[in-house]
């Protein structure tokens, strides 16, 4: 929604990871060199850590982009808590081989003869495997184990582990993994962006969409948001989508801190009642009937039914409001047609006056119901290309 009312080419701030976003911090130009210098020993491990949205998986997406398929195989493994034998066959699998059964014997033995086919082609073979931190012991110890397979003096197969920072401390205590750090040839731990690194983050996944300079930002807004994110990308994503979003549905041109404030307040309110997907539309206070019949196909109808109910419930609010407010204005004359006294005329004025705050700050809250509820909305609905359409 924002790009098309920001004139942008795209979304500058989705949060899958998309390479042509590539931006390179201090770290992040570390651990390519890092990455560039374990790739061309051919061997061993390379490890890369990094928090949750630190840019792990950016990083890798920019690499593929820099490796020829001709001279390098690559798998890519995501992985939940494998013990020994279940990593074996899911490397497997990722490198394209189809094992029968549950044959550790046989998912190792394809996984040999696949790697000497390739080394007889000219290709080295490369296993990427990400979230490592899920991994059982064992299967760490398997990982070490596939290292072994050689052709002739040199080695078939070489891995680079990606995962959080509890994988970096796993890595350098752990008494069982004394042999999988013999084989580490290179190790990175990626930091958080610094407050001009995330100025620069922000201007150049910008730029990359075309934009000219419109929304503008106040004075103070970045270095808030490099406070408020602690400086790690994907965090920056998230609150720099929320606040363009903001920005489009208010009609915009700058970007405020007392916005940044608001949704900060609102992911904090979302954050508390734990809402995820269709859970952001069943909490929500109020939905308008554009956005609910948007997704009407796909919410229960009694959630629909009931964010109607509510809706219309508001609605008997405001209407009793303008009611009590046009009792109010009667003028100076009252129901019999007499003309009122001062002290009457007074009373009046007060009631117009407390009815005219009641009225505002029902239509104040109105508002707010119905903004946070399409936000709602259009982040569910782009999360998932399927709903796109809708």
């Amino acid at each position: 929604m924002y790009e098309q009312f920001y004139g942008f080419s795209g979304r500058p701030f989705q949060l899958t990871p998309d390479p042509q976003f590539y931006f390179e911090s201090i770290s992040h130009k570390k651990a390519m060199s890092y990455l560039g210098y374990g790739l061309s020993q051919g061997e061993g491990f390379i490890v890369i850590t990094g928090e949750v949205g630190a840019g792990k998986s950016t990083l890798v997406a920019h690499l593929m982009e820099r490796i020829d398929p001709n001279a390098l195989t690559v798998a890519q493994v995501v992985t939940s808590a494998l013990d020994g034998g279940e990593i074996v066959h899911v490397v497997a699998q990722a490198f394209g081989l189809a094992v029968e059964g549950h044959d550790k014997a046989g998912a190792l033995g394809a996984l040999e003869r696949f790697f000497q086919d390739e080394a007889r082609a000219g290709r080295r073979c490369l296993l990427i495997v990400d979230e490592c931190q899920n991994l059982e012991l064992n299967a760490l110890e398997e990982l070490r184990m596939l290292s072994n397979f050689q052709l002739g003096s040199h080695p078939l197969l070489q891995s680079l582990l990606l995962g959080q920072p509890e994988f970096r401390r796993t890595v350098a205590q752990h008494p069982g993994l004394e042999q999988l750090r013999q084989r580490i040839i290179a190790s990175h731990h990626l930091e958080a962006l610094d407050a001009g690194e995330v100025e620069h983050y922000v201007i150049h996944r910008l730029s990359h969409v075309g934009w000219d300079g419109h929304p503008r930002f106040e004075t103070g807004l970045l270095d808030a948001l490099y406070l408020q994110t602690g400086g790690i990308p994907r965090r920056v994503n998230q609150v720099m989508n929320r606040l363009l979003l903001l920005g489009a549905i208010e009609e915009r041109d700058s970007l405020s801190l007392a916005m940044l404030e608001e949704v900060l307040a609102e992911m904090a309110a979302d954050q508390n009642r734990g809402m995820r997907g269709q859970g952001d539309l069943r909490s929500a206070p109020m939905a308008a009937p554009a956005a609910v019949s948007a997704v009407q196909g796909s919410l229960p109808a009694t959630e629909v039914a009931a964010l109607l109910a509510e809706r219309d419930a508001r609605t008997a609010e405001l209407e009793a409001a303008i009611s009590e407010l046009q009792a109010a204005g009667m003028g100076q004359h009252n129901a019999e047609g007499e003309t009122l006294s001062p002290d009457e005329m007074r009373l009046a004025e007060a009631r117009l006056a407390a009815a005219l705050e009641r009225i505002e700050a029902r239509l104040e809250e109105q508002e707010q119901s119905f903004r946070h509820v399409l936000t709602m909305l259009i982040e569910w609905l782009e999360e998932d290309p399927s709903r796109r359409a809708a």
